[in-house]
């Protein structure tokens, strides 16, 4: 029997919107794009270290956006 893994999805919303997402793309790997780019700014091992990389790219002073899993 075949085992599958499911690739998580997050969308980073402001007060304005969307402002980015982090998807799974291995196990633990995770890919942050930001709203309106065409490509990733990066990978990041772990969750909560690519959260805190996109925020780290929201202009300074932006509030933290929540991340909703889709």
């Amino acid at each position: 029997m075949a085992m599958t893994h499911e690739r998580r999805l997050y969308v980073a919303y402001g007060p304005a919107g969307a402002v980015g997402t982090v998807r799974e793309v291995e196990d633990g790997v995770f890919a942050v794009t930001m709203a309106g780019a065409d490509a990733p700014v990066g990978q990041y091992e772990g969750i909560t270290v690519a959260k805190n990389a996109l925020v780290s790219h929201l202009k300074p002073g932006s509030d933290r956006p929540e991340f909703r899993e889709h």
